[in-house]
């Protein structure tokens, strides 16, 4: 019995953290420049696809909506603004690739790639551009 228990605290534990190994959850992303925390984005899997939404603006001077988006965004509030679309987990690899990120900044869409690192403390976003990409790591929050 003892060895049962053991057993079944051991497979919860490990459901517990491979379910961290994706990237699913509550980020905080930092300038890469200036390392100041930007916002917290909430990622979310819907059919496979990812979708991230700005939950808060930590941006001491940013602005309240997103006068350079250029689609459907434009002129939408930055908090519950939506930068992330689609993604879907690579076969046989821990990325989740073909998705796009919206820098709200600049309103520029890029191709993107998402990659749990650190045991899924750490998030890898990579956006793309031709043949040129850009890496950030956000901190999972929760």
């Amino acid at each position: 019995m003892k060895y049962l228990l053991a057993a079944i605290a051991f497979a919860a534990t490990a459901t517990s953290a491979m379910a961290q190994m994706n990237p699913v959850g509550l980020w905080r992303n930092v300038d890469d420049k200036t390392g100041e925390a930007k916002a917290e984005i909430r990622i979310a899997e819907s059919g496979g696809a990812l979708a991230g939404h700005i939950e808060k603006s930590l941006k001491k001077d940013g602005k309240p909506v997103c006068d350079e988006c250029t689609d459907d965004r434009k002129g939408q509030p930055i908090a519950g603004l939506e930068i992330i679309r689609g993604g879907r987990k690579a076969e046989g690899k821990e990325v989740w690739e073909g998705g796009r990120i919206l820098d709200p900044e600049n309103g520029k869409e890029y191709r993107a790639s998402f990659t749990p690192i650190d045991g899924g403390k750490k998030l890898e976003v990579r956006g793309y551009l031709g043949p040129f990409w850009r890496t950030q790591v956000w901190n999972r929050i929760q």
